[in-house]
């Protein structure tokens, strides 16, 4: 059986990742995962400086999946916290 290819958002938050089977890790992992690879296509699209370096642009879209990936795992930690 052919595995399916992960996209760069699914690869950036671990989709695969989720040992307990937690169905909300699960959600917020794939919401994160549409919101990254929206700001790499995003990204993609931002034309580089004529000096081979990224645009302003990217660089913004960089961040914000940077952001994005931190949410996502702060996220994940709120909804697997044991106050045992």
């Amino acid at each position: 059986m052919e595995e399916k290819q992960l996209t760069y958002g699914e690869k950036a938050v671990g989709l695969s990742f989720n040992p307990g089977g937690n169905p909300d890790v699960e959600k917020i992992k794939k919401l994160s995962a549409q919101l990254i690879d929206i700001m790499d296509d995003l990204r993609k699209s931002q034309n580089t400086l004529h000096d081979g370096k990224g645009s302003e642009g990217q660089r913004l879209c960089s961040i914000a999946i940077t952001e994005l990936q931190t949410s996502q795992m702060w996220a994940v930690k709120a909804v697997t916290w044991n106050d045992k």
